[in-house]
């Protein structure tokens, strides 16, 4: 038996969010009594590999076939399901982004799993299995409880951290045997976002709302992100205004995140844009109305012009970044 991980790749490379995977599976395993297994889909160097070690995680199965690079849901599934019960898994741990929330119900159907989405943190039981999740928005916490013997969870980004753990290296070649009728999905063009900090990446984001009264109005903020090395954001109003694009679009009907670190200025913080930001670590709102929304999910909150805050949070970091 086993706890087994889908360790995701973009262009050959692993981002923060598979070394979190990483980090959980371990300390998770640990916990069982089990050893942790990473499978690799898609032409990944063994030097990309030998990161997922420092945390912990010391048999890596890889396939280097191209196809996988199209994200195929089903021939995913399918290759996960393959693994899994060649390494007899038990816990089957994917990331809680697009490609994991397609995967992990296919995969549960194939493995007759129980499966919970968003899982934040370690479980609370191992037996019963029991972990936590959010629930209602973001305003609760819930505890799902898994009974049967292979279970499917979705981790939640920035819900567990890194832990190094630094461990020998030992990858193993995996064949699927899958053929290109497994493979449906055909990419006809690839148009990528270069030169900025993408939201799903981003450790610290820096949004707006409609009390920036304007898009042209959107430049301190640009700087502030610039100065911060973080991803720039907005409320639905404002994308829908055209204010920004909507890929910058955080909140319950558009992009969840989970950054270290949100600044809101100018946002009223309606439901909606607290249900796809509330699992932050650390929320700071600027707003000239005392009374707002966003002030209740706030870790820190300035009741203020937001053209007058701002220009002072961008000196204050332009001060701290000149004294080292």
């Amino acid at each position: 038996m086993s706890v087994l991980i889908y360790t995701e790749n973009w262009d050959g490379k692993f981002k923060k969010v598979s070394f979190e995977l990483a980090s959980y599976a371990a300390t998770v395993a640990k916990a069982m009594q089990l050893p942790v297994i990473a499978l690799s889909l898609g032409p990944v160097d063994d030097s990309e590999l030998s990161k997922l070690s420092a945390y912990g995680v010391s048999h890596i199965m890889k396939n280097s076939d191209e196809r996988f690079n199209t994200l195929d849901n089903q021939a995913i599934a399918k290759a996960i399901a393959l693994a899994a019960e060649k390494v007899k898994a038990t816990l089957i741990v994917l990331a809680h982004n697009n490609l994991g929330k397609a995967v992990a119900p296919r995969l549960a159907v194939r493995q007759k799993a129980g499966m919970v989405s968003a899982v934040h943190g370690l479980p609370f039981s191992y037996d019963p299995f029991t972990v936590k999740k959010m629930v209602f928005t973001g305003k609760a916490f819930s505890h799902a409880v898994i009974h049967s013997g292979v279970k499917v969870i979705t981790l939640a980004s920035n819900s567990f951290g890194l832990v190094e753990n630094k461990v020998d290296f030992a990858p193993e070649a995996f064949e699927t045997g899958l053929g290109d009728a497994d493979f449906v999905t055909r990419i006809e063009q690839t148009n990528k976002i270069t030169g900025k900090v993408l939201l799903n990446d981003a450790d610290i984001v820096v949004s707006g709302g409609r009390g920036m009264k304007s898009g042209d109005n959107w430049g301190q903020l640009e700087e502030l992100a610039n100065l911060l090395g973080a991803g720039t954001a907005c409320s639905r109003p404002v994308s829908d205004e055209g204010w920004r694009p909507h890929s910058e679009h955080v909140g319950q009907t558009g992009k969840i995140i989970a950054p270290n670190l949100y600044f809101a200025f100018g946002i009223s913080g309606a439901i909606q844009h607290l249900g796809g930001v509330s699992s932050s670590k650390i929320i700071v709102a600027v707003n000239k109305d005392p009374d707002a929304p966003i002030f209740e999910a706030a870790d820190y909150g300035i009741a203020g012009d937001v053209f007058k805050v701002l220009p002072q949070f961008i000196e204050a970091v332009k001060e701290v970044k000149s004294n080292g």
